[in-house]
């Protein structure tokens, strides 16, 4: 997948999801479109990483100001825009999403994030600082998990799978994900003031991937568990276990769209 971090999307009935490339772009021109933004808009790629999705944004005709908390990444980042010699369309810096007081307010047209805002420490300050840069009826745009809390399991639901969850979201940082309940970000969304809020299930559309990695990674897995390593281990936990999860509904992925209204209280 050439670094990049993020699942790929399948039109439905796909049964085997190789080639992975194809997919992946797919999943780019899904969180692109949800933004419905014209060529010469600027945006805010939130957790860049190596700004694959930056410069698929960009070769689209989109302004993108990448941003990530590791700098390795970022220094990553700037060796794929150089190389790929899109330096007036990209740039990337070291920043947290939580912090953005350098960025003025209403200077950007949009927001996306690709399966970042689950590693938020306070949700809603980050959302709370998209809402403040965004300019009015500028879009913001989430490709982002959910998941069944302890309560809202299904009898019979496997105690090892429960465990799991709680497990990846430690050892991968995703402190927001335990909170991201089917609904609860649209929730979050329209709490900080954002308006017309839309969001798809995209669960099926990730399975082929997730299928992949349970194969992959299923054999080394049994191994793993037979050690107890699963915390060491914990990319193979989430490719087996989060295959099993999925096929049970216990866990899902979203697509999340919304927008800045032309007015805010700020206004009156």
């Amino acid at each position: 997948m050439g670094g990049t971090r993020h699942f790929g999307y399948h039109p439905l009935g796909t049964t085997w999801p190789l080639p992975l490339s194809p997919a992946v772009r797919r999943m780019e021109d899904h969180l692109y479109d949800l933004l419905e933004l014209p060529a010469g808009s600027k945006i805010l790629d939130a957790g860049c990483g190596n700004c694959h999705v930056a410069l698929h944004f960009a070769r689209k005709g989109l302004q993108v100001q990448g941003i990530d908390i590791v700098a390795n990444h970022v220094r990553r980042a700037w060796q794929e825009i150089k190389g790929q010699q899109m330096e007036d369309m990209v740039s990337a810096c070291v920043a947290d999403y939580h912090h953005l007081d350098w960025v003025p307010d209403r200077s950007f047209d949009g927001v996306c994030t690709m399966e970042t805002f689950v590693h938020a420490r306070e949700p809603e300050q980050v959302l709370g600082e998209f809402f403040r840069i965004l300019k009015p009826g500028g879009s913001i745009a989430m490709h982002e998990y959910w998941h069944l809390d302890d309560d809202e399991l299904p009898p019979g639901t496997p105690k090892d799978l429960s465990e799991s969850i709680k497990r990846i979201d430690k050892e991968s940082a995703m402190p927001t994900d335990r909170r991201l309940r089917k609904g609860v970000l649209q929730q979050m969304l329209k709490d900080q003031g954002f308006v017309e809020v839309v969001e798809r299930d995209l669960s099926r559309n990730i399975a082929p991937t997730l299928l992949l990695f349970y194969v992959l990674g299923y054999i080394p897995y049994l191994i793993i568990c037979f050690f107890g390593l699963q915390a060491w281990f914990v990319n193979t936990e989430a490719g087996v276990q989060g295959y099993r999860g999925l096929k049970r509904h216990l866990w899902g992925y979203s697509a999340v769209k919304a927008k800045k209204p032309l007015r805010t209280a700020a206004d009156s």
